[in-house]
This record gives C-alpha cells, sequence and structure tokens, in this order.
C-alpha cells in the first residue's frame, strides 16, 4: 500500500553557504542603493542630453520648456543682474520719451506762438 520516497537533504556550515547560496535579490530586479547612485545621470549627461534635444524642446509652456528652465535656473542662482540693467535702461528710455514729447511741445509753442498745456 505505502510506498517508501527516499529524501536527500543538502546542510551547509556558515561559511559554506554563503560562498554556495546566492542571498542578494539581483534576479529580481532590485538595486542596491550604491547601484541606484552609481546610475544617477551625472550634469555631464544632463548638458549632453540636452544639447541633443535643444531644438525639440517648446519655448514656453509647463516644466518642460525653455523658459522654465531659465526661470527656475535664474531663481535659483539668484539672478538679478540683467534684470536691474532692464530696469535702468526703461527708466532712461521713459525719461528719453518725455524729453521728446517737451521738444515736439516746444517746436509746436514756436512755430505756432502758442502755449500748450
Amino acid at each position: 500500500m505505502g510506498e517508501n520516497i527516499k529524501l536527500n537533504k543538502s546542510v551547509f556550515n556558515k561559511n559554506q553557504y554563503s560562498k554556495t547560496i546566492n542571498t542578494s535579490f539581483t534576479q529580481l530586479g532590485v538595486k542596491s542603493i550604491q547601484d541606484e547612485l552609481d546610475n544617477q545621470p551625472t550634469a555631464n549627461d544632463f548638458f549632453i542630453l540636452y544639447n541633443k534635444l535643444f531644438y525639440d524642446i517648446p519655448e514656453t509652456g509647463g516644466k518642460n520648456s525653455h523658459k522654465y528652465l531659465i526661470k527656475t535656473s535664474s531663481e535659483y542662482i539668484n539672478f538679478d543682474e540683467n534684470n536691474e540693467l532692464i530696469q535702468e535702461l526703461q527708466k532712461e528710455i521713459a525719461q528719453l520719451r518725455t524729453d521728446l514729447l517737451e521738444s515736439q511741445k516746444r517746436v509746436i509753442e514756436l512755430e505756432t506762438n502758442t502755449t500748450l498745456n
């Protein structure tokens, strides 16, 4: 009635076990933290890819645009040098427009012999 089955059991001591059995999770696709850190793209990798994709990136838009990169990079480095220059030039333009208007009014007054308000 019953059938005898012979079972074999392999036993390893502590030193043999770690040399014989792979206890890492490499077959499950899980990477170690060090592997993840080693595979992180570098700034150089970013710029190589950026230069390849430069014309594919939209000029304006959400987070995937040149405008977004400029804005966030400018905020990061507190880039106000050009902004200050632009403000000074805008003030100068406004003053020159005012001066031009006053000159034009003066010409009209002299030509018409009247006073403009």
